[in-house]
């Protein structure tokens, strides 16, 4: 029998995240792993939010953050001494392609890009999520508690994307974040051009880039216009076949408009790969043209010569703190980039990985992001710099209600460094997930190891 512990933290995860996020197939059946309540005592801090607490505690209760301060009692609590270390949020990694370009990289584990039209807005990258990926336990190793997992960018839009608590799973429903929206991958630029220029279809160059975004949005406009005139008619906002109550005949249903018409409608959230401060423009106009929003730029090397802009779009930038140059529209990146991003007000600057290697040491990606910003007199404490992986990156991916900061009522997703996260010296010693301790360095039974992996000799 479930206690009532356990009841009250389903409860509160059944609790939806967005006001007009819509119920959709294959659900989330993801349940945390019961744990008692935990008091990780006298430690260094960072919530999350710019506060930086010496020698205080967090308490976790029912999968919850229950308090945060110094002093306090649990009855009853496992009691983590912490004494020397550092406590943060959960890392969250917005960019990722785990589980849909999972490891070992071979052709058949290939499930990234839909590229057989440059529209393939009706494909979801969950239904290609292979739990068994053996990244989520590196991830989960570094301090990932939570990451969207993308299509690829080969296309001008390339299907919706997926936020999964990193636990381990069996299917791709029990990792997925209760509750969190939908997201579109978009991308500008060079990769849809090159792809389907390359075998002499549209789009061979920019323009036609962008004409293939508009064409498609004029559509799913007319294909929303359809839907939102039989539902007031009908009173009846469902999506089966048939007539309604007013007699008209319902619209069929088309994956791919589908998808563009919840983005309009605000449901699904806009995380668009692009490198140059002029595509970026171009594509917060085409926001302003089919008035949708725009969550985040994803790599974008030039978004420092956009900084005040995106801020005053409330845009998150999704960045690498030192890829450039790898192709021409990644040529004008700067280390600088992300810590010029980060604006005094409404900004949102965000380390990303885009890497099955890179998502394993996300804090020292971070790391290099204050030491580059440093060197131009930018003021950039750990306090600070935190947010970049934990509550910017929650906020880009539409879960900040929920997780990404250590404050009463949150996920109890939460991380104890060995020391200062940011250092090259910081190891995550445990990590838990809704309160439970997922991993944990000094305990070879509490590293999870994923089934591909059973029985394979790994290096030391």
């Amino acid at each position: 029998m479930q206690t009532k512990a356990r009841l009250l933290a389903t409860a509160l995860l059944a609790l939806p995240l967005l006001a007009g996020a819509a119920q959709t197939p294959y659900p989330s059946t993801y349940q945390p792993v019961a744990s008692g309540p935990v008091l990780i005592r006298n430690a260094t801090v960072l919530t999350g939010d710019g506060q930086r607490l010496e020698g205080a505690d967090v308490l976790m209760r029912n999968g919850r953050i229950a308090a945060v301060g110094p002093g306090l009692d649990a009855a009853g609590a496992t009691v983590v001494d912490a004494s020397g270390k550092w406590v943060t949020p959960g890392i969250i990694d917005v960019h990722s392609h785990l589980g849909v370009y999972p490891s070992p990289g071979a052709a058949a584990h290939s499930d990234g890009n839909e590229m057989t039209t440059p529209v393939t807005s009706q494909v979801w990258a969950e239904h290609a999520v292979w739990p068994q990926d053996p990244g989520f336990p590196t991830a989960l190793a570094g301090g990932v508690t939570s990451l969207m997992v993308l299509p690829g960018s080969g296309n001008l839009i390339g299907g919706r994307g997926v936020v999964l608590k990193n636990v381990p799973a069996t299917t791709m429903q029990e990792m997925k974040f209760p509750g969190a929206p939908h997201s579109v991958k978009m991308a500008c630029g060079e990769n849809p051009k090159r792809y389907y220029g390359g075998r002499g279809q549209s789009p061979m160059t920019r323009m036609g880039n962008m004409a293939g975004y508009r064409a498609a949005f004029i559509e799913a406009q007319k294909y929303r216009a359809a839907w939102d005139k039989y539902e007031a008619a009908n009173g009846d906002s469902g999506r089966g076949r048939g007539k309604g109550n007013g007699g008209a005949e319902k619209p069929a249903q088309d994956l791919r408009l589908e998808t563009l018409a919840g983005v309009m409608r605000g449901d699904i959230t806009v995380q668009i790969h692009c490198y140059r401060a002029d595509e970026m423009a171009l594509m917060m106009d085409l926001a302003k043209e089919f008035d949708f929003k725009i969550a985040a730029f994803h790599h974008g090397v030039e978004a420092y010569k956009l900084a005040d802009e995106l801020a005053e779009e409330g845009i998150c930038g999704a960045l690498w703190a030192d890829w450039w140059g790898f192709k021409m529209e990644a040529y004008d990146g700067i280390q600088e980039n992300i810590a010029l991003v980060d604006r005094p007000k409404n900004s949102c600057a965000v380390v990303h990985s885009d890497s099955a290697e890179g998502i394993q040491r996300l804090n020292q990606e971070a790391a290099k992001v204050m030491v580059r910003g440093e060197r131009v007199g930018l003021k950039l404490p750990p306090e600070h710099a935190i947010r970049w992986i934990t509550t910017n990156a929650a906020r880009a991916i539409g879960v900040a209600d929920q997780t990404g900061l250590l404050a009463e009522g949150k996920m109890a997703d939460v991380v104890v460094w060995n020391g200062n996260p940011f250092s090259v010296y910081a190891k995550a010693e445990r990590v838990y997930v809704d309160g439970a301790l997922l991993y944990d360095r000094a305990d070879p039974s509490r590293q999870p190891v994923t089934d591909f992996m059973l029985g394979q000799e790994v290096s030391p």
